[in-house]
């Protein structure tokens, strides 16, 4: 069973940047879809970004601002959020395929 363990989270004041790393114990080459999720306090899971071989997909609060990558030579992905925000305030989980799923970094935004 491969395992994904997200870092790159911490606060930071608004317009600042981070960049999210996703990193699985195994091979992601079989996971067609990889993604980030996030849920803020009193908030439902909602999605911020996913990658397949066809391209990516963004959440609409997050296009033009946020990135997604992966790297399957180094079982990762990535997530670079720039121009941060208040509303980006949450905790952020990496996915495979919607299977499996990190255990999430914290990430928060506030002047």
């Amino acid at each position: 069973q491969v395992q994904l363990v997200e870092s790159g989270g911490g606060s930071v004041q608004p317009g600042e940047s981070l960049r999210l790393s996703c990193a699985a114990s195994g091979s992601t080459n079989s996971f067609y879809t990889m993604g980030w999720y996030r849920r803020a306090a009193g908030k439902q899971r909602e999605l911020v970004a996913i990658i397949t071989n066809a391209g990516t997909t963004y959440a609409d609060s997050v296009k033009g601002r946020f990135t997604i990558s992966r790297d399957n030579a180094k079982n990762a992905v990535y997530l670079q959020m720039n121009s941060l925000k208040p509303e980006d305030t949450a905790v952020y989980y990496c996915t495979a395929n919607y299977v499996v799923w990190g255990q999430g970094t914290q990430v928060t935004v506030s002047s």
